[in-house]
């Protein structure tokens, strides 16, 4: 097998990744509504949520699906994607590896542009010690590129350059 350099390794995803709950924030500190599809739009973000319009740099935040089991072991408790207040949760894919990429959702596209860090509230949300258990494991946020309709069971493919 040929040895692949640096950059061929940060563009190899061997399959696509799933986009497994959808989540809106109406307003700030009220409940999540769980939804199955919303449409993205690339001007104002994701349809009926808190943000919408307001920072496209951040107009929609990811989870990656399988640190809530990890969140669920240090906090000894269980942990939904609503606690976390994140838009998408999405597995089979290293969100982190998604950094400074393009990627698919249903027939929207996005650009990540940064890390999405817990806030305070987490303590509140998770308990003592939620803050620093959700630190490095806090997602992503992304922009929309271009607007479409997502649902649960899209698949989430990178877009190589």
């Amino acid at each position: 097998m040929k040895q692949l350099t640096i950059a061929e390794l940060f563009n190899t995803f061997p399959h696509s990744g799933e986009l497994v709950w959808i989540g809106l924030r109406p307003a700030r500190k009220q409940p999540m509504q769980i939804v199955n599809a919303v449409f993205a739009d690339q001007n104002i973000g994701l349809d009926g949520d808190r943000y919408h319009g307001t920072n496209r740099k951040r107009q929609v935040t990811l989870i990656q699906w399988e640190h809530l089991a990890m969140l669920q072991s240090m906090m000894g408790r269980q942990i939904t994607p609503e606690l976390l207040r994140r838009n998408l949760a999405i597995k089979g894919i290293n969100l982190l590896a998604l950094k400074n990429c393009r990627f698919s959702i249903g027939t929207a596209l996005f650009q990540t542009t940064g890390l999405c860090h817990p806030c305070s509230r987490m303590e509140e949300a998770l308990g003592a010690g939620g803050y620093n258990a959700l630190r490095g494991h806090g997602g992503l946020t992304a922009q929309i590129i271009r607007s479409g309709l997502i649902q649960v069971g899209d698949k989430v493919t990178v877009i190589l350059n």
